[in-house]
């Protein structure tokens, strides 16, 4: 027979579901790593009052472009050193995280809430609004991703309010496509079948019966959401399109230091590095959850 993937304790007791789950993520070490780095980077992000050692937009003119404490000039008043205006690097890379994680956690929350929607309509509401939404879905998915968030943020004007509209917009046939097709394949099920005999209809057998069982690849698939929106608001800030200055954005430093990219390399690197060191984290953390989820993808 087959081993068991996960094994019981030694008082014979089975798991909790939570434990099974912990057990089975935690045997993906890469995971655990990539889990404690985004809950550091989340922890600084919430206290970045307290933890940054100067505000984000506070100036500096006697250490303009000061250089990081390891390099030669570099002082321990300043660790990371400072950008062309003076001001603190480290504490900037702090306050931006507060930024690019509320764009990834606020493009996934909506795109969640809205592809949710979508994608059960989609699946319940017969051919015309299936038709209807997955051809939208499919007109979205049809522009570069990157094309149809400039082109949003073009008409609706740069700021982080319509950086999060853009990203959302680009996203959410991701979620609506996996609705629907999770739904689908679980409206011909029995226990589906069960619930209909029992009288259960409309939205809320799909809300009750149908979207739990769907919840284990959205779940996935919205933590890998988190760090694509990162990416895509670094990319619009990066162009000018996305939070605008003096908001300590990550993708906006990178912009404001690209000139610089020569004469004083770190003003270019860390700011790319948080998004690299952040994004990494995230996919980590998604792929040890999909692991976890997945009884399949479980080892032995």
């Amino acid at each position: 027979m087959a081993e068991i993937a996960v094994r019981l304790p030694e008082s014979g007791v089975p798991p909790s579901p939570a434990g099974a789950f912990w057990a089975a993520f935690k045997e993906n070490r890469g995971a655990v790593i990539g889990l404690a780095v985004v809950v550091f980077i989340a922890l600084l992000a919430i206290f970045a009052e307290w933890v940054a050692p100067y505000a984000p937009n506070e100036q500096f003119r006697d250490a303009v472009k000061a250089p990081p404490v390891w390099a030669d000039g570099g002082s321990w008043r300043f660790l990371l050193g400072t950008d062309s205006l003076g001001r603190d690097m480290l504490s900037r890379l702090i306050f931006g995280a507060r930024i690019s994680l509320f764009i990834g956690l606020s493009v996934m929350s909506v795109s969640f809430v809205i592809g949710v929607l979508l994608g059960l309509a989609s699946a319940s509401l017969g051919n015309v609004v299936d038709v209807v939404v997955t051809r939208l879905m499919d007109l979205i998915m049809a522009v570069p991703s990157l094309v149809l968030a400039i082109l949003v943020v073009a008409v609706l004007g740069p700021s982080l309010t319509n950086t999060i509209v853009a990203v959302t917009i680009v996203y959410l046939p991701r979620y609506v496509r996996l609705v629907r097709a999770s739904a689908l394949a679980e409206l011909g099920k029995d226990y589906v079948i069960a619930a209909k005999v029992a009288g259960v209809r409309g939205w809320r057998l799909m809300f009750t019966t149908v979207l739990p069982n769907c919840l284990a690849p959205l779940i996935v698939q919205a933590a890998l959401g988190v760090s694509d929106a990162i990416l895509e608001a670094a990319a619009l800030g990066f162009l000018g399109l996305g939070a605008q200055p003096p908001i300590a954005e990550w993708g906006t430093m990178l912009a404001d230091a690209r000139e610089f990219i020569r004469s004083n390399p770190w003003l270019v690197t860390l700011p790319g590095l948080a998004i690299l060191i952040t994004v990494v984290s995230i996919n980590l953390a998604g792929d040890g959850l999909r692991d976890a989820l997945d009884p399949k993808m479980r080892r032995s």
